[in-house]
């Protein structure tokens, strides 16, 4: 039975219990659209698609990201290290990927997948941080105020599901544009999904990623 988090709450993911080799980190969202009138809904201008990206952060013993990817030009990528991002979809070592980008949260179901191989995940990384953006919020004056029925949900490599934590926008996400939402963090007897939901008004997961480095 899956367990329902709050804000602030957390729960081990115990590989006896659960089947860790292979989990899906499954994020889903609606956009709440401003009601119109009739002649509004006939000649008004289509509501805006609002493109809301995941991305996870693999973290050392310490709560560090190392490896901040390819060097160009003398600064760091981001791309081929411990950042998975919609320009760097798949981790080196196979085991953490995104499976791809949904532009809209249109549809039932996930709308963005993390796939991550627990059991064989390398022991150095000890945390998985998932951040998650609205690209160009800013300029688009696109927050999460807007954003209804927002979750982010384990399941495990038999379709178990094994805990969600639900998180609707309001007005105290007005002006709000991107999200530390949960982290995986590593036990003896598996893992621990945290429910963090800590809003930002940056559009970027850099910002996020500047506490981890």
């Amino acid at each position: 039975m899956s367990v329902s988090l709050r804000k602030g709450q957390g729960v081990s993911l115990r590989k006896n219990e659960f089947d860790l080799s292979s989990v899906t980190i499954g994020l889903g969202w609606d956009i709440n659209e401003e009601k119109k009138g009739f002649m509004g809904g006939l000649f008004g201008k289509k509501a805006a698609e609002y493109d809301l990206d995941v991305s996870a952060f693999l973290c050392n013993a310490q709560g560090k990201v190392t490896d901040l990817g390819d060097v160009e030009n003398g600064r760091s990528t981001l791309v081929n290290g411990d950042i998975i991002f919609f320009n760097s979809l798949k981790h080196k070592s196979g085991k953490i990927w995104l499976t791809g980008d949904n532009r809209t949260g249109a549809g039932d179901g996930d709308d963005e997948q993390i796939i991550v191989h627990l059991n064989t995940l390398d022991p150095k990384y000890e945390k998985i941080v998932f951040i998650v953006q609205i690209y160009n919020g800013r300029e688009l004056q696109q927050h999460f105020g807007k954003v209804q029925n927002a979750y982010i949900r384990a399941v495990d490599a038999k379709n178990v599901e094994m805990a969600r934590f639900d998180l609707s926008g309001g007005p105290a996400f007005n002006n709000q544009c991107s999200m530390l939402f949960a982290e995986l963090v590593r036990e003896d007897s598996g893992w621990k999904l945290n429910a963090i939901g800590e809003p930002s008004e940056s559009d970027t997961f850099v910002t996020h990623l500047k506490g981890y480095i």
